[in-house]
């Protein structure tokens, strides 16, 4: 942390804050260290956010924080497994660094305290899985965006109430991202090449059918995909 007080983010948290946008509140679901809420009340994009973990201390590092940081009147915290109830629902909803399937459970469990709030949404893993689960759940893609740090690549889904379907490419590698082509999306395309290879490695020594016809597929639109980019 700078010695001023101000918080900077890692590539990957300040994707994640630029999806946020300005927006009145927002909650961080598993919020962590909170050093995302904390940094959208100081830069001015949040008037008030929701900082949410699993158990009281898993909040304590967020509450430190905001409480070093002077924001802790502008910070309601909550101990819940996914998504609290409140009074108020936030404008925008983060929930970031877990699995897509976790996340997709998250949603589903909590889907009537949404509100319709705007989703900003990082998973590690399982990315097409969420993407499907959003169009079940009513929500529609609005943007997709990658974060690199390191050797490492992140996508970043933003959606919002709305009608949606998506075919197996869509799933994959993002509705969003499959129309714009942005040219984040050819060392993005390489990791999940790399990520995709070596799971399916593991899936035939476990003897998994089912998770190899899924990782089959998903390597093949992978290899499409960095064969269109390499043109």
């Amino acid at each position: 942390m700078p010695g001023n007080g101000s918080l900077s983010l890692d590539p990957r948290l300040s994707m994640i804050a630029r999806l946020v946008g300005p927006c009145e509140s927002c909650a961080d679901i598993g919020c962590d260290h909170g050093r995302l809420g904390a940094f959208l009340i100081q830069s001015g994009q949040c008037d008030r956010v929701v900082l949410t973990d699993i158990s009281e201390p898993s909040l304590a590092k967020a509450r430190a924080l905001t409480e070093h940081l002077g924001l802790v009147e502008r910070v309601d915290f909550a101990v819940a497994d996914g998504i609290p109830r409140w009074e108020r629902p936030p404008r925008a909803v983060v929930i970031a660094g877990m699995g897509g399937a976790t996340i997709c459970d998250i949603l589903h469990e909590g889907r009537e305290r949404l509100g319709g709030a705007r989703l900003i949404l990082q998973p590690n893993v399982a990315a097409p899985q969420l993407r499907g689960a959003l169009s079940h759940l009513g929500y529609a893609v609005t943007a997709e965006r990658i974060a690199q740090d390191g050797r490492r690549c992140y996508v970043i889904i933003a959606a919002e109430p709305g009608a949606s379907k998506y075919g197996p490419r869509e799933r994959v590698v993002g509705p969003v991202l499959l129309r714009d082509m942005p040219k984040e999306l050819i060392p993005y395309a390489r990791f999940r090449l790399r990520v995709t290879e070596k799971a399916l490695k593991g899936a035939v020594r476990g003897a998994d059918a089912a998770q190899q016809r899924a990782l089959s597929e998903e390597l093949s639109i992978w290899r499409e995909v960095c064969a269109w980019l390499q043109r």
